[in-house]
């Protein structure tokens, strides 16, 4: 395990005060804080180095397409994909699932074909897939859960037929933390000939995730949820899979040559990267790796789940708690309502005293609709949180109750 004191002393932010109150974060599945080493990477990228990648000849470009590729190679390391090719950067899940839907539905889809999502999605794993519905015709099912927060998994067999053409699943649930086990789903889904693109965003910061040992064929992830800048994010794919896929944007860097009667365009993964590409963040989201990985995922795992597991514990000892999502594996989410309180309200007075949660659906709609309520109250770990904060947060919600 790693000294938790040492590392909140490299988030400088985890040191103010909010309303005269000891900041005590626990909005991690929104966004990470980010440790200082991430921010002073923007800063020499900028002061040192900037200069426009792959274009230049000049010494500063070609260090910037230098430090660029190294970051690729970083990410690839990271969750062991088998070559940079595989590696797309984004700007984040979000992009990066559209991007998909977009080439993928383009290229490989006909109308009435089908697309397997789940219940416990983010909008940004369900809308994409719906816009395409509406232009091109195609179809979605949907793997139910039950009142725990699991996949049904014999109904998720049930929903392949000849026409599913691909599955798009999140790996964890940004509102239950429920963790899914999309190794065996992909088992399923390749034994149907299908493709499944797994949704990372919440995955990636917390646990070891192998591209390879899943046999995923698409993954997506954010930077700023595993302690990274804003703005950037990763698409893997395997190579032969993004080898049949068309650019999903246009422009330059993305072409080899360009006449007015053909425009051929660039190799793997150069296609997908219209445009001058955020070179400074990319350098910034692998240094972020660079830092969650000598702390060591398996030991940010650990920690987390001890906390979680206290956080569990302890918010069942409140009178009207109720918690949503208690699956057995189940990464650093916890959401609740207490009796009546409206999770606005209890958001809203948390703050007061200085913690930080997140309030409202989450965007996952069509979740809260399964479990017939309108919102949440979220609070999610990252891996400089405490204990004690677990109990302040404790403190802060009977401090609430007795308000009401």
């Amino acid at each position: 395990m790693f000294d938790i004191q040492k590392v909140r002393e490299d988030f400088p932010i985890l040191s103010r005060t909010v309303y005269g109150k000891p900041l005590v974060y626990l909005d991690n599945a929104a966004t990470t804080q980010k440790p200082r080493a991430v921010v002073e990477s923007i800063a020499n990228e900028y002061y040192s180095v900037n200069a426009n990648v792959h274009r230049g000849v000049h010494f500063l470009s070609q260090q910037a397409t230098e430090h660029y590729e190294a970051a690729r190679e970083t990410v690839r390391k990271f969750i062991n994909a088998r070559t940079t090719n595989e590696i797309v950067f984004t700007r984040g899940t979000t992009e990066s699932i559209n991007l998909l839907a977009s080439s993928f539905v383009e290229s490989q889809m006909k109308p009435g074909e089908e697309v397997i999502v789940s219940n416990m999605e983010h909008h940004s794993n369900i809308v994409p897939w719906q816009v395409e519905a509406a232009k091109c015709g195609i179809a979605i099912k949907v793997i139910p859960i039950n009142d725990k927060g699991e996949l049904l998994l014999d109904e998720y067999e049930k929903l392949f037929s000849p026409k599913t053409k691909l599955v798009s699943i999140v790996h964890v649930s940004n509102v239950l933390g429920t963790i899914n086990p999309v190794k065996k789903m992909i088992q399923i889904a390749h034994a149907h000939g299908v493709p499944v693109l797994v949704d990372g965003a919440q995955s990636i910061p917390h646990m070891k995730v192998d591209v390879q040992d899943l046999d995923a064929d698409f993954l997506a992830f954010s930077g700023h949820k595993v302690y990274g800048p804003t703005g950037i994010g990763v698409l893997y794919g395997k190579e032969d899979w993004l080898d049949r896929l068309p650019p999903y944007q246009s422009g330059g860097e993305m072409i080899q040559s360009v006449s007015f009667e053909k425009t051929v365009f660039n190799e793997l993964p150069f296609k997908f990267e219209a445009g001058t590409p955020d070179y400074v963040g990319s350098v910034s989201l692998a240094r972020a790796l660079d830092y969650v990985s000598a702390l060591g995922m398996d030991n940010i795992f650990a920690h987390e789940k001890e906390l979680t597991n206290y956080a569990m514990k302890r918010l069942k000892e409140i009178e009207g708690m109720r918690i949503y999502g208690e699956s057995e594996q189940k990464s650093g989410v916890v959401s609740f309502l207490v009796g009546q309180i409206h999770h606005l309200d209890m958001g809203t007075l948390l703050d007061q005293l200085g913690i930080a949660v997140r309030t409202g659906h989450h965007c996952a709609q069509p979740l809260m609709i399964r479990y017939g309520i309108e919102g949440t109250v979220r609070a999610s770990f990252g891996l400089y949180n405490t204990l004690a904060e677990v109990d302040a947060l404790v403190d802060g919600i009977k401090r609430v109750m007795k308000m009401f």
